[in-house]
């Protein structure tokens, strides 16, 4: 395993902040960019924190994304838009957008918001937190660069397309659901392939379509396999939902789907075909005093939570967790403790530091 230090969350939030100003993007955008990222870090799911800032430094620094976009609403109802991102920081473009559904659904009941021009937005579990400061419940979901094999495929066709919704409780915490709809997420292989570490069994398979546990294997032409990996266990479940994020951020607001969304880094090749521009997020909030009354759901949710905790455990286990546990236990103790960066992520951001100037320690 190799060497791991801690930072300070707001540390590394200023750092990244300084980062998408020193390329052009405007300060009050570039301290919002950071904040995703940095509720990346607190959560503990580190591949999409800092250790993505080098691949938004590349796509800046080539002026594949434009710092400056004029994000704008191209078709609308009382409920639902459409965005155009024009090629901005999906960082920026995200959050905007989701507003735009949030504040739909406190005038309406419902605000549903798809965008197309547009880039990476970080952790889909960003948003959903967001609606849930507004006692709603929230949705978002994102396509990605091809990374995945369509069920009984051998080439990447699909994104990760992960998908994301949230209750809010009473005096329980909210259950917050926030998954890739492939069996592991990218970001765990690179960092597998960081700290040179095997994969587990049905993660994904090499170039010739064969299960592979090597992360260098997938990363070199492999791909991942959809959740559930195969047909036995279910491999059509998450197939299926990549398909339906794909048309809900993709074909319904003119975004490039599957295969041919562009890619994240400049390592990856940029599809020859497009079918709209950039790549799609969906965002969707529901006013649930629409519904039932809030301090009802609220209670309900709780009676809820407790009752699935009070499940007979598996033997060795200490029993069922709710979704968003693992989360919210990392942000308690990050805040105090810190973030736990990698050497490899340290090079990575000690690397823009020396072609930026921005100080890094």
């Amino acid at each position: 395993m190799t060497e791991v230090k801690t930072y300070p969350a707001e540390y590394l939030k200023e750092f990244s902040s300084k980062v998408f100003q020193h390329y052009g993007v405007p300060e009050e955008d570039s301290i919002l960019a950071a904040e995703v990222l940095a509720a990346s870090d607190l959560r503990g799911i580190d591949s999409h924190g800092v250790a993505r800032l080098h691949s938004y430094y590349e796509m800046l620094s080539s002026k594949r994304i434009n710092p400056i976009p004029k994000i704008e609403i191209i078709r609308e109802s009382a409920s639902t838009a459409v965005v155009d991102g024009d090629n901005g920081l999906g960082l920026v473009v995200g959050p905007k957008s989701n507003k735009i559904a949030l504040e739909k659904a406190s005038e309406v009941g419902s605000g549903w918001v798809s965008v197309s021009n547009t880039n990476h937005f970080g952790i889909a579990g960003f948003y959903v937190l967001e609606a849930l400061k507004r006692d709603l419940i929230g949705w978002a979901m994102t396509n990605t660069t091809k990374l995945v094999t369509p069920l009984w495929g051998a080439e990447r066709m699909l994104g990760t397309n992960p998908i994301a919704i949230a209750f809010p409780g009473k005096e329980e915490p909210p259950i917050v659901i926030d998954m890739a709809t492939c069996t592991a997420a990218y970001g765990k292989i690179e960092i597998a392939k960081r700290n040179n570490v095997k994969i587990p069994f049905g993660w994904a398979i090499d170039a010739e379509g064969e299960d592979t546990l090597d992360p260098n294997m997938m990363v070199n032409g492999g791909a991942l396999l959809p959740l559930g990996s195969d047909r036995d266990r279910s491999g059509h479940k998450g197939y299926c939902l990549a398909v339906m994020v794909d048309v809900l951020s993709c074909v319904l607001s003119g975004a490039n789907w599957g295969p041919f969304a562009p890619p994240f880094t400049l390592r990856q090749d940029i599809p020859k075909r497009k079918v709209g521009k950039g790549i799609g997020h969906f965002f969707g909030a529901m006013k649930i005093d629409a519904f039932i009354d809030l301090d009802e759901f609220k209670s309900q949710i709780d009676d809820y939570i407790r009752t699935l905790r009070k499940t007979k455990p598996q033997a060795g286990t200490s029993g069922p967790i709710l979704p968003g546990d693992p989360e919210r236990e990392a942000e308690a103790d990050r805040r105090i403790n810190g973030i736990p960066i990698s050497e490899p992520v340290i090079r990575e951001l000690s690397d823009i530091s020396s072609k930026t100037g921005i100080p890094f320690d």
